[in-house]
């Protein structure tokens, strides 16, 4: 999902301490490894006391020697199954391997990280472990980034990942469909599947930012700062012509509106989880001047978006 990011090759900012234990099986992370990888194997020798579901004492001899992809679950939760597909949330520690010192924590932030989707596709290394767990579950993940050529003071960590929730993510817009829309904007068409076609119907843009929900959704509101995952596809307002869609890649994508245009940050911001908004952006809330992929210079934009989780 790169053409809605603000700047070509923009990532979305996730919480650091599940990022660290996470890329190493998305592989986006460089970091000592011996090709096979050890997702299969058992990490032994940490455990974890402490009430389920509130933050751990976590416990390891030290200097405890990390192996990239080695986990271990050392509490078992007691509330919902988490199931494939599942959006988990989560509170992590992380510990010096070297002297057991607890580096960084997420218990203390006002919201737990929920980046994490339960698939084979993006959590190769543990996908069998965490599925079939349940909530308020304990998993430790080990890191080393030793061989990557890392500047940092601590290069091996414990990540201990305490499963605070789960959900399950929409495929598609969910709500009631809004039917008093402007007949002079373009008409859009679903599929079965609910990918969207446009029709200029001889749209011509007026210059501002265009926010028009098609049907609103009854979750949460989207914040500001948050991160959405959504299905979208955009067209260009002067001919119609398709630059982008997640719908034909087969996965949604998650984002922080931090990362995209603002056009998409101003028109989502206030929206709610189960809409589908069409936005038309124009070129200073867009790419601006600069030639984007396929997206030409100064171009004004169309968006049919479906906000499917927001967190």
């Amino acid at each position: 999902m790169t053409i809605i990011a603000r700047k070509s090759g923009s990532k979305r900012l996730l919480g650091a301490m599940t990022a660290l234990a996470l890329c190493l099986g998305l592989s986006a992370c460089g970091g000592k490894s011996d090709g096979g990888g050890h997702a299969g194997d058992t990490m032994q020798g940490v455990s974890a006391s402490g009430k389920l579901g509130s933050k751990p004492d976590i416990s390891f001899k030290t200097p405890f020697k990390v192996e990239n992809q080695t986990h271990q679950v050392i509490q078992k939760g007691d509330g919902e199954v988490i199931r494939d597909g599942d959006r988990v949330c989560t509170r992590s520690l992380a510990l010096d391997a070297k002297t057991g010192k607890v580096i960084n924590s997420t218990w203390d932030q006002s919201s737990p990280e929920c980046s994490i989707v339960i698939s084979k596709k993006s959590i190769p290394a543990y996908y069998d472990t965490f599925k079939g767990l349940k909530v308020n579950s304990t998993v430790a993940v080990g890191i080393d980034e030793s061989g990557s050529g890392s500047s940092k003071a601590t290069e091996s960590y414990i990540m201990a990942l305490t499963f605070v929730s789960r959900s399950k993510n929409l495929t598609r817009a969910q709500g009631q469909k809004v039917t008093d829309l402007p007949s002079d904007l373009p008409k859009i068409s679903l599929d079965d599947k609910g990918k969207p076609s446009l029709d200029l119907n001889g749209y011509q843009p007026k210059g501002g930012l265009v926010v028009q929900p098609l049907i609103k959704g009854k979750g949460a509101k989207v914040g500001q700062h948050q991160s959405v995952s959504a299905n979208y596809t955009g067209w260009l307002a002067s001919d119609g012509k398709q630059f982008d869609s997640s719908w034909d890649r087969g996965q949604a994508s998650d984002f922080s509106l931090d990362q995209v245009v603002k056009g998409w940050q101003q028109g989502l911001a206030g929206q709610t989880v189960g809409s589908q908004v069409l936005l038309v952006v124009p070129p200073d809330l867009g790419y601006g001047s600069q030639q984007q992929q396929k997206i030409p210079a100064n171009s004004t934009l169309i968006f049919v978006v479906d906000i499917l989780a927001a967190y």
